[in-house]
Protein backbone atom coordinates (compact mmCIF):
# COMPACT_ATOMS: atom_id res chain seq x y z
CA UNK A 1 0.00 0.00 0.00
CA UNK A 2 1.66 3.33 -1.40
CA UNK A 3 0.58 5.21 1.68
CA UNK A 4 2.84 8.19 0.64
CA UNK A 5 0.37 8.33 -2.40
CA UNK A 6 -2.50 8.29 0.04
CA UNK A 7 -1.58 11.12 1.66
CA UNK A 8 -0.57 13.25 -0.98
CA UNK A 9 -3.82 12.79 -2.85
CA UNK A 10 -5.78 13.37 0.70
CA UNK A 11 -3.52 16.60 1.72
CA UNK A 12 -4.60 18.12 -1.89
CA UNK A 13 -8.41 18.01 -0.96
CA UNK A 14 -8.28 18.71 1.96
CA UNK A 15 -6.02 21.87 1.26
CA UNK A 16 -8.86 22.65 -1.56
CA UNK A 17 -11.64 23.23 1.43
CA UNK A 18 -9.02 25.60 3.33
CA UNK A 19 -8.79 27.70 0.13
CA UNK A 20 -13.21 27.82 0.03
CA UNK A 21 -14.07 28.18 3.64
CA UNK A 22 -17.26 29.93 2.95
CA UNK A 23 -18.68 27.42 0.24
CA UNK A 24 -17.42 24.28 2.04
CA UNK A 25 -18.23 24.95 5.80
CA UNK A 26 -19.22 27.95 6.30
CA UNK A 27 -22.38 28.47 3.71
CA UNK A 28 -24.15 24.90 4.82
CA UNK A 29 -23.44 25.53 8.56
CA UNK A 30 -25.45 29.24 7.84
CA UNK A 31 -28.20 27.81 5.58
CA UNK A 32 -28.86 24.69 8.26
CA UNK A 33 -29.00 27.79 11.34
CA UNK A 34 -31.39 29.10 9.24
CA UNK A 35 -33.05 26.27 9.31
CA UNK A 36 -32.85 25.67 13.15
CA UNK A 37 -34.26 28.79 13.36
CA UNK A 38 -37.45 28.99 11.05
CA UNK A 39 -38.25 25.48 12.17
CA UNK A 40 -36.87 24.95 15.41
CA UNK A 41 -37.49 28.31 17.11
CA UNK A 42 -40.09 30.07 15.16
CA UNK A 43 -42.37 26.91 14.21
CA UNK A 44 -41.02 24.38 17.01
CA UNK A 45 -42.20 26.64 20.11
CA UNK A 46 -45.99 26.13 18.48
CA UNK A 47 -45.46 22.67 18.13
CA UNK A 48 -45.87 19.74 20.20
CA UNK A 49 -43.50 17.16 20.96
CA UNK A 50 -43.01 14.29 18.63
CA UNK A 51 -42.68 10.85 20.51
CA UNK A 52 -41.45 12.64 23.76
CA UNK A 53 -38.58 15.01 21.51
CA UNK A 54 -39.22 18.71 21.55
CA UNK A 55 -39.97 19.44 17.65
CA UNK A 56 -36.93 21.75 17.47
CA UNK A 57 -34.69 18.36 18.97
CA UNK A 58 -36.70 16.40 16.75
CA UNK A 59 -35.51 17.56 13.18
CA UNK A 60 -32.15 17.99 14.03
CA UNK A 61 -30.54 14.73 12.72
CA UNK A 62 -32.97 15.51 9.74
CA UNK A 63 -30.95 18.50 9.08
CA UNK A 64 -27.47 17.30 9.69
CA UNK A 65 -28.71 14.32 7.32
CA UNK A 66 -29.37 16.87 4.85
CA UNK A 67 -25.98 18.32 5.09
CA UNK A 68 -24.15 15.58 5.22
CA UNK A 69 -25.61 13.76 2.08
CA UNK A 70 -25.52 17.22 -0.21
CA UNK A 71 -21.61 17.69 1.24
CA UNK A 72 -20.40 14.18 0.99
CA UNK A 73 -22.07 14.17 -2.67
CA UNK A 74 -20.59 17.67 -3.57
CA UNK A 75 -16.83 16.57 -2.15
CA UNK A 76 -16.54 13.68 -4.01
CA UNK A 77 -17.84 14.63 -7.43
CA UNK A 78 -16.44 17.60 -7.61
CA UNK A 79 -12.70 16.28 -5.93
CA UNK A 80 -13.04 13.82 -9.37
CA UNK A 81 -14.16 15.59 -11.53
CA UNK A 82 -11.46 18.43 -11.58
CA UNK A 83 -8.74 16.22 -12.68
CA UNK A 84 -10.47 14.74 -15.12
CA UNK A 85 -12.05 18.21 -17.08
CA UNK A 86 -8.55 19.58 -16.86
CA UNK A 87 -6.84 16.67 -17.71
CA UNK A 88 -4.59 15.94 -14.41
CA UNK A 89 -6.11 12.66 -13.98
CA UNK A 90 -3.91 11.14 -16.80
CA UNK A 91 -0.88 12.14 -14.57
CA UNK A 92 -2.42 10.26 -11.26
CA UNK A 93 -3.52 7.39 -13.42
CA UNK A 94 -0.51 6.96 -15.03
CA UNK A 95 1.67 7.27 -11.75
CA UNK A 96 2.63 4.08 -9.81
CA UNK A 97 -0.78 4.36 -8.03
CA UNK A 98 -3.51 1.87 -7.36
CA UNK A 99 -6.96 2.61 -8.43
CA UNK A 100 -7.13 1.17 -4.34
CA UNK A 101 -4.92 4.14 -3.38
CA UNK A 102 -6.96 6.70 -5.95
CA UNK A 103 -10.38 5.50 -3.89
CA UNK A 104 -9.11 6.03 -0.12
CA UNK A 105 -7.09 9.28 -0.92
CA UNK A 106 -10.18 11.26 -2.78
CA UNK A 107 -12.92 9.17 -1.13
CA UNK A 108 -11.36 9.42 2.42
CA UNK A 109 -11.00 13.45 1.92
CA UNK A 110 -14.52 13.88 0.86
CA UNK A 111 -15.92 11.62 3.97
CA UNK A 112 -13.37 13.71 6.15
CA UNK A 113 -14.64 17.08 4.99
CA UNK A 114 -18.75 15.83 5.52
CA UNK A 115 -17.96 14.01 8.68
CA UNK A 116 -16.27 17.37 10.23
CA UNK A 117 -19.07 19.63 9.23
CA UNK A 118 -21.63 17.14 10.42
CA UNK A 119 -20.06 17.17 13.69
CA UNK A 120 -19.90 21.09 13.77
CA UNK A 121 -23.41 21.66 12.60
CA UNK A 122 -24.18 19.18 15.74
CA UNK A 123 -22.68 22.05 18.17
CA UNK A 124 -24.24 25.03 16.24
CA UNK A 125 -27.64 22.78 16.87
CA UNK A 126 -26.58 23.56 20.56
CA UNK A 127 -27.25 27.38 20.48
CA UNK A 128 -30.56 27.20 19.12
CA UNK A 129 -31.99 23.54 20.94
CA UNK A 130 -31.55 21.71 23.76
CA UNK A 131 -31.01 17.99 23.27
CA UNK A 132 -28.92 15.00 24.16
CA UNK A 133 -27.74 12.23 22.31
CA UNK A 134 -28.49 8.83 23.81
CA UNK A 135 -26.44 6.67 21.99
CA UNK A 136 -23.28 8.89 20.93
CA UNK A 137 -21.22 5.95 19.70
CA UNK A 138 -23.76 4.56 17.05
CA UNK A 139 -24.39 8.47 16.38
CA UNK A 140 -21.16 8.38 15.00
CA UNK A 141 -21.01 5.25 13.75
CA UNK A 142 -23.83 6.31 11.58
CA UNK A 143 -22.36 9.54 10.80
CA UNK A 144 -19.12 7.85 9.39
CA UNK A 145 -20.49 5.20 7.57
CA UNK A 146 -23.27 7.90 5.27
CA UNK A 147 -20.46 9.80 4.92
CA UNK A 148 -18.25 7.04 3.33
CA UNK A 149 -21.36 5.76 1.70
CA UNK A 150 -22.37 8.75 -0.42
CA UNK A 151 -18.49 9.42 -1.04
CA UNK A 152 -18.53 7.07 -3.24
CA UNK A 153 -21.86 7.90 -4.50
CA UNK A 154 -20.20 11.23 -5.45
CA UNK A 155 -16.99 9.62 -6.70
CA UNK A 156 -19.13 7.70 -8.49
CA UNK A 157 -20.96 10.57 -10.05
CA UNK A 158 -18.44 12.58 -10.63
CA UNK A 159 -16.68 10.18 -13.00
CA UNK A 160 -19.83 9.70 -14.78
CA UNK A 161 -20.14 13.80 -15.34
CA UNK A 162 -19.16 15.04 -18.19
CA UNK A 163 -20.22 19.06 -17.32
CA UNK A 164 -20.65 21.04 -14.41
CA UNK A 165 -24.42 21.12 -14.61
CA UNK A 166 -24.60 16.80 -14.24
CA UNK A 167 -23.02 17.60 -11.03
CA UNK A 168 -26.02 19.42 -9.40
CA UNK A 169 -28.66 17.64 -11.07
CA UNK A 170 -28.69 13.84 -8.77
CA UNK A 171 -28.11 16.61 -5.59
CA UNK A 172 -30.58 19.03 -6.45
CA UNK A 173 -32.89 17.43 -8.45
CA UNK A 174 -32.67 13.47 -6.34
CA UNK A 175 -31.01 13.42 -3.29
CA UNK A 176 -32.73 16.46 -1.75
CA UNK A 177 -35.93 16.17 -2.44
CA UNK A 178 -35.74 12.23 -1.19
CA UNK A 179 -34.52 13.76 2.07
CA UNK A 180 -37.18 16.30 2.69
CA UNK A 181 -39.64 13.53 1.80
CA UNK A 182 -37.94 10.94 3.90
CA UNK A 183 -38.80 12.20 7.59
CA UNK A 184 -36.33 15.21 7.77
CA UNK A 185 -39.31 17.31 9.60
CA UNK A 186 -41.71 14.80 10.70
CA UNK A 187 -42.06 10.48 11.76
CA UNK A 188 -43.23 8.66 8.89
CA UNK A 189 -46.09 7.49 11.63
CA UNK A 190 -47.54 11.13 11.25
CA UNK A 191 -48.52 10.02 7.56
CA UNK A 192 -51.49 7.81 6.34
CA UNK A 193 -51.46 4.02 6.28
CA UNK A 194 -50.58 4.21 2.31
CA UNK A 195 -48.39 6.49 2.00
CA UNK A 196 -46.43 4.95 5.17
CA UNK A 197 -45.38 2.23 2.99
CA UNK A 198 -44.98 4.38 0.14
CA UNK A 199 -42.18 6.60 2.01
CA UNK A 200 -40.70 3.26 3.14
CA UNK A 201 -39.44 2.77 -0.99
CA UNK A 202 -37.38 6.01 0.16
CA UNK A 203 -33.78 4.98 0.66
CA UNK A 204 -33.17 7.97 2.56
CA UNK A 205 -35.74 7.22 5.14
CA UNK A 206 -33.49 4.35 6.88
CA UNK A 207 -30.64 6.52 7.18
CA UNK A 208 -32.64 9.39 9.12
CA UNK A 209 -34.54 6.96 11.15
CA UNK A 210 -31.14 5.12 12.32
CA UNK A 211 -29.73 8.36 12.97
CA UNK A 212 -32.23 9.65 15.11
CA UNK A 213 -32.14 6.92 17.10
CA UNK A 214 -28.89 7.75 18.52
CA UNK A 215 -30.06 10.52 19.22
CA UNK A 216 -33.47 9.86 21.20
CA UNK A 217 -34.29 6.07 21.03
CA UNK A 218 -37.12 6.66 18.63
CA UNK A 219 -37.04 5.31 15.16
CA UNK A 220 -39.29 4.52 12.40
CA UNK A 221 -37.49 1.19 10.88
CA UNK A 222 -36.11 -1.07 12.61
CA UNK A 223 -32.15 -0.15 13.59
CA UNK A 224 -30.76 -3.29 12.38
CA UNK A 225 -32.79 -2.62 9.34
CA UNK A 226 -31.21 1.33 8.69
CA UNK A 227 -27.62 -0.39 9.48
CA UNK A 228 -28.30 -2.99 6.65
CA UNK A 229 -29.79 -0.39 4.11
CA UNK A 230 -26.37 2.18 4.85
CA UNK A 231 -24.30 -1.34 4.02
CA UNK A 232 -25.97 -2.50 0.86
CA UNK A 233 -25.54 1.09 -0.23
CA UNK A 234 -22.14 0.98 0.13
CA UNK A 235 -21.43 -2.52 -1.40
CA UNK A 236 -23.40 -1.43 -4.58
CA UNK A 237 -21.07 1.71 -4.45
CA UNK A 238 -18.13 -0.22 -4.42
CA UNK A 239 -18.94 -2.78 -7.29
CA UNK A 240 -19.30 -0.04 -9.06
CA UNK A 241 -16.49 1.29 -8.54
CA UNK A 242 -14.51 -1.66 -9.13
CA UNK A 243 -16.16 -1.67 -12.12
CA UNK A 244 -15.25 1.83 -13.21
CA UNK A 245 -11.96 1.31 -12.53
CA UNK A 246 -11.72 -2.66 -14.37
CA UNK A 247 -12.94 -1.05 -17.23
CA UNK A 248 -11.46 2.34 -17.22
CA UNK A 249 -14.87 4.04 -17.62
CA UNK A 250 -14.97 7.86 -18.63
CA UNK A 251 -11.01 7.95 -16.87
CA UNK A 252 -9.39 5.88 -19.84
CA UNK A 253 -10.99 7.47 -22.94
Amino acid sequence: MNFYAIKAIYKLEMARTLRTLMQSIASPVLSTSLYFVVFGAAIGSRMGEIEGVSYGAFIIPGLIMLSLLNESISNASFGIYMPKFTGTIYEVLSAPVSYIEILIGYVGAAASKSVALGLLILLTAKLFVNYEVDHPVYMLCFLILTALTFSLFGFILGVWADSFEKLQVVPMMIVTPLTFLGGSFYSISMLPPLWQKITLFNPVVYLISGFRWSFYGIADVNIFVSLGMILFFMLLCLTIVYWIFKTGYKLKN
